[in-house]
């Protein structure tokens, strides 16, 4: 997929254009392009989480994992009519999720997005992550996606949601939950 890149600057942007995986070029701020620039940015606050994390964590492995899913997506993306993202990456990330899930007590009210830095930084690579799902559903209605795409990156920021949950409580953070005010007087 694609040649290395042995010069970083190419100049070839410098109209607003980037160019695709199949070699054609979109303007920068194209659908397409939004989709997979927001599904690499979830794959760098990934990065983020991962760094924030002692190398021996648990989570580690599947981070990485994910880091390489969302490669795989973002390509995907970059390169009309190219698949990649299979069932398979879908089921990973459920059995991931149950695994965790299944440590919980159950949830009866929302919680406020913290507890401690590295459940911080989940939550903020969930949100990121429902952004590269929206997008990415704004690409599938004016061209033809793998709809497991959209599925995966829905089904990640559940996994973001529960790893956010147990990391706050690893560190001793405690989940904050909401609590809806009362309506102000008009």
């Amino acid at each position: 997929m694609g040649n290395r890149l042995s010069k970083i600057y190419t100049r070839t942007g410098d109209d607003g254009s980037t160019g695709l995986g199949d070699g054609s070029r979109v303007r920068k701020d194209a659908a397409r392009v939004e989709a997979y620039g927001t599904v690499d940015e979830t794959n760098a606050y990934v990065g983020v989480l991962r760094a924030t994390l002692a190398q021996d964590h648990p989570a580690q492995d599947m981070l990485t994992h994910i880091q390489h899913d969302l490669f795989d997506v973002g390509g995907e993306l970059c390169i009309p009519g190219y698949e990649l993202v299979t069932h398979g990456y879908i089921e990973r990330l459920e059995q991931a999720i149950d695994a965790i899930n299944d440590e919980l007590p159950a949830l009866k009210d929302f919680i406020l997005p913290g507890g401690s830095m590295a459940a911080s930084q989940a939550h903020v690579a969930r949100t990121v992550c429902r952004r590269a799902e929206r997008r990415t559903l704004t690409l599938s209605e004016q061209e033809a996606i793998n709809p497991l795409a959209i599925q995966y990156l829905n089904r990640l920021s559940d996994y973001f949601f529960v790893l956010a949950r147990q990391l706050a409580r690893e560190d001793g953070g405690k989940e904050v939950l909401w609590r809806q005010r009362e309506p102000r007087p008009q």
